[in-house]
């Protein structure tokens, strides 16, 4: 799931219980306390930009031209199922239809 709250970020800073809230039910930089003081609250600025970090890379990971191909490709027994079809006709080339899936995919999610 996406991270979303300057929470996602401090759950990964640290292992255990080490910060909470003042207000549960609000949840904001400015309710956050320190519940382990061998640690250090971050800042507000370090929190947001961990977040906009942490999403940068979900991002990346899922909306990405790559991870758009993996969800739009044929499954793999599909994939080899054309492919086999390809070799008996003789059209393993660019003109077959195994090549012809990959490529309207890869056209559809071209490289950014």
């Amino acid at each position: 799931m996406k991270p979303t709250h300057i929470e996602d970020y401090l759950a990964q800073l640290h292992t255990g219980q080490w910060f909470g809230w003042s207000d549960s039910k609000n949840k904001v930089y400015a309710n956050l306390v320190i519940l382990d003081s061998s640690k250090s609250k971050p800042t507000e600025k370090e929190c947001t930009d961990g977040l906009k970090a942490l999403q940068d890379a979900w991002d990346l990971q899922h909306d990405s031209y790559k991870s758009k191909r993996r969800e739009e490709y044929p499954q793999l027994a599909e994939q080899f199922d054309l492919l086999y079809k390809d070799i008996v006709a003789g059209t393993v080339t660019t003109n077959g239809d195994f090549a012809k899936a990959i490529k309207a995919v890869k056209d559809k999610y071209t490289k950014e």
